[in-house]
Order: structure tokens, then sequence, then C-alpha cells
């Protein structure tokens, strides 16, 4: 990390975190992040479910919630990018404060609840992103929507041509009643409707489902299930977290999804357990701040990882400096590439 960028993160982190995230993607338009590109080597470059990527670091979704900071994040480290959640009309979210740092532990808390400007305004910055790179987007349903998956397909035909993948996100616990659709019977009847959606498209994309952490061996060995007969390309495991266990600070009890750090071991433990059951594509998400990290996620059973919280602590700049250590940990080992890793450590995670 660059000096500046250290002076900035310190000065952002006197802020209210919300407040503090706002003027860090202003900064990021205004020209003030790494300008270099993804970075690329033989063994970083990768595809996932079709997608060529430079590396299989990403950009976890709710980062850029409503696609501003396109052109400036395509300029960083990131091998991909996803944004959103969108959902088909705008919504303000749960009531402020709804963010919290726990500094202490590396994390964060949030309970947002799917604020964004909704589909159209996001649809219309989509149709002027970058030319190339990998950018998805995050499909939402309104908190009010009596057919949340309605919801979601509604938000694939509109912005389904305007992005590279699109993720089905069921796992906010910031949403009523969301979590209840990574059901057997709900999953399999919203999947069904978004791949109709998506076959309807002029060009199908890639679909992924993103799971929560909180799930029994059981219930994941259901998810894979469903997921395996569903005609959907991967799985990204996973979302934040409703357990509270060894936090640190004032902010500790804060309703809301849990981030950072603390998610490390249970995201990879559900991950390593997910790809006992699929043929998938798995991309790993959950407390991945380091090169090691990320490593660790791709030989439980990732294809590809991706990143948020730990931007907080790290700034931006991190992304390169993770897919970097992530070329020199392969290299290290002898893997002339990362689909060649991964998979080969799930054992110390089962």
């Amino acid at each position: 990390m660059k000096l500046l960028e250290q002076i900035g993160l310190t000065a952002l982190r006197r802020l209210d975190p919300e407040t503090a995230h706002g003027l860090a993607l202003k900064a990021l338009n205004a020209g003030l992040g790494p300008r270099g590109g993804p970075i690329t080597s033989d063994r970083l470059a990768t595809t996932v479910a079709g997608l060529a990527m430079p590396n299989p670091v990403g950009l976890a979704a709710g980062f850029d919630k409503n696609a501003i900071a396109l052109h400036a994040l395509s300029k960083t480290g990131f091998g991909f990018l996803e944004v959103g959640a969108a959902t088909p009309r705008p919504q303000e979210g749960n009531l402020k404060p709804r963010l919290y740092r726990l500094t202490q532990d590396q994390a964060a808390i949030n309970r947002f609840g799917f604020n964004n400007e909704g589909m159209e305004p996001i649809a219309a910055r989509l149709t002027q992103r970058p030319i190339g790179g990998v950018i998805g987007l995050n499909l939402g349903a309104n908190k009010d929507s009596g057919d949340k998956a309605n919801d979601f397909a509604t938000v694939l035909t509109r912005c389904g041509p305007l992005v590279d993948f699109a993720t089905v996100n069921v796992s906010s616990p910031n949403t009523e009643k969301l979590r209840d659709l990574q059901g057997q019977a709900a999953l399999t009847a919203l999947l069904a409707r978004v791949i109709e959606a998506r076959a309807a498209l002029m060009k199908p994309i890639p679909v992924f489902l993103k799971i929560a952490p909180d799930l029994s061996t059981e219930e994941i060995a259901e998810i894979a299930e469903v997921a395996n007969r569903s005609g959907i390309d991967g799985i990204i495991a996973t979302n934040t977290t409703l357990d509270r266990s060894g936090l640190h600070g004032p902010h500790a009890g804060q309703a809301g999804g849990l981030s950072g750090q603390p998610l490390f071991e249970r995201s990879t433990r559900i991950l390593a357990q997910l790809a006992g059951h699929t043929s998938l594509p798995i991309i790993g998400v959950g407390g991945v701040g380091s090169a090691d990290q990320a490593y660790q996620k791709i030989r439980a059973g990732a294809a590809a990882v991706q990143l948020y919280t730990a931007l907080v602590y790290g700034g931006i700049s991190l992304a390169g400096e993770i897919a970097q250590g992530l070329d020199d940990l392969l290299k290290r080992d002898g893997f002339a590439s990362v689909a060649d890793a991964i998979g080969s450590g799930r054992g110390d995670w089962t």
C-alpha cells in the first residue's frame, strides 16, 4: 500500500463507515486509485464458467451497488467485478446507521437491506461500461415484493444483455424471508424462473447462486443437489454470517451480516464441503484479506475468489497485491495454473 493510500484510509476511518464508503467511491472516480489494470500472468489467467479472467481475484457485490465506478474499478488489480445488488424498483434499504466497523476483528457488520437505485439507472450505467473485462450483476428482490422469484427474473431480463454474468442472491440476512428461498422446493422454483429468463436473452450468460454460511451439512448437500440439476453455472460461497462468536468492541452485537476475517474459516469449510457435492465452479468469498487466504480458498475447492471488507483495512490496491502474491504461491508450489491448484488442499477443510 502506498503512503497516499495509507493517509486516505486513516482519514476515512475517522468518518461514519457509510459516509466513508461513499467518499472512497468518489475518490476512485477522481482517479485516486490504482491505474495499471488487472494483474495477470500465464499462471493467473483462468476461465470460470466460460468467462476468461486475467486473474481469479474478484470484487464482491456490495462495494459498488449502483455501478457508479466501473471505469475506475476496471483499472485496479481485480480480475473481475460484481456490482449490485440491483432490484427492480429503487429502495432506500434499512434505517441508518446500518454499517459498523469491527477494527479489532478486521470485520464489518451491515444491515443495508438491498439499498440501491433500482435496475433502470444501473442498466443505464452498464450500457457505458468499460470495454473488455468481466463484469457481473448481483440480482436482488424488493423488500415488499410478493413474488421475489419474479424480481430476480425481471432484473436479469433488463440487465442480462449488459453484463457477463449474473448472481442470484438468496443469502442476504437483511431482507426478510429472503434466506427462506434456500429451501429445496423454493430454490428449485426460483432457479427455474431465472433460467427461463436467461434462456430468453439474445446471448445467455452464466448464472451463479450465492449461498449463506449459516447452513447445516444436510442443507449444503440439498442446495448442491438443486444447483446440479437447475442449469446454473456456478455457486458463490458465501455471503455474510449471523454468527457473532468471538467478536470484540462495542459494535459486536449489532444486527446484520458479519463479514471480514472472522468469516474466513466458516466460509472456507462450507466451500470445501460444497466442492464434495458438485462439479460446478465455486467462487470463494468470506474473509479473503491476503494472498495466502485466497490461495487457501482455491486449494479448498474455489475456482476464483472475491473480497470486499478487506478493502476497508487494506485499501483498493490490496486486489493487485493479492493477485501478485497468489502468482508467487502458485509458482512456489509448482502449479502451472490456478486450475491445477483447485481442490488440492480440500482435505485440510473437511
